[in-house]
């Protein structure tokens, strides 16, 4: 169980003028300055609204670590949670044969603060956040 909150849902996207166009019917609006995060090779815009903070996610280049996941028309993207410690929750999550994807990292969008992803059993993409001091 993870000692933190939930954070967002990722959404992977070519447009953010789409998406966010599309998101809109249900209420979603633009939360703060779009970002860029060149070590993930992503832009990205997070959105709220009557659901779940969303954040878009878009690559700078072709060919990048949401390339796949694009050309098989998969929007949905990961589940993001913030924890006390990224690296102890890696490993608590490692020992539950989860697979480590990418990080620990500092991430643009939350203010340099640490990041990893990492694949579940269940091919569930999960993003750490490492909270705030």
């Amino acid at each position: 169980m993870f000692d933190g909150g939930f954070h967002h849902v990722g959404i992977a996207c070519q447009s953010f003028e789409a998406e966010s166009g599309g998101l809109a019917i249900l209420g979603y609006r633009r939360d703060g300055p779009d970002f860029t995060d060149p070590i993930q090779g992503i832009r990205g815009r997070f959105l709220v609204g009557l659901g779940p903070k969303l954040e878009l996610v878009s690559p700078i280049a072709p060919g990048g670590v949401l390339q796949g996941w694009l050309d098989r028309g998969v929007k949905m993207y990961h589940l993001a949670f913030e924890v006390p410690d990224v690296k102890a929750e890696l490993d608590r999550l490692r020992r539950a044969r989860a697979r480590v994807v990418a990080g620990p990292v500092p991430a643009v969008a939350f203010g340099n603060r640490d990041i990893a992803f990492c694949m579940l059993p269940n091919l569930l993409l999960v993003e750490l956040i490492q909270m705030a001091p």
